[in-house]
């Protein structure tokens, strides 16, 4: 019995400990629940831009693709990918070659332009 709660003791600890290390390196405290709901998206202002070219605009699915530079908040390097419009009125106009800039946000797991617009 002695043997069977200390061994049941340790298990308990090493996976307190486990958690806890987890939480400090995904950068959340531990008392964050991982079935918590997502934050909101940001505030297209509130959001740094990031420059990009136009490369295709699919405007029946509300999708556009940039070959972009560094998206920080998202922690992005330099690629080109596919976003989809939070609103597909914003890409009115836009058209493949068009240097603009932007502003993206991960929503519901799906990368999403927020802003765009033709580079100053």
């Amino acid at each position: 019995m002695k043997s069977t709660l200390r061994t049941t003791l340790m298990a308990t600890l090493l996976a307190a400990a486990s958690s806890l290390a987890l939480a400090q390196h995904s950068g959340h405290s531990p008392a964050v629940s991982p079935s918590a709901a997502p934050p909101a998206a940001a505030a297209p202002g509130a959001l740094p831009w990031a420059e990009a070219e136009v490369r295709r605009v699919d405007a029946g699915a509300g999708a556009v693709t940039l070959r972009h530079g560094d998206i920080r908040n998202l922690d992005m390097p330099p690629m080109t990918m596919v976003f989809k419009a939070r609103n597909p009125a914003i890409l009115n106009g836009i058209k493949a070659g068009d240097k603009v800039r932007f502003t993206a946000d991960q929503i519901n797991g799906t990368y999403t332009v927020l802003s765009i617009e033709p580079r100053p």
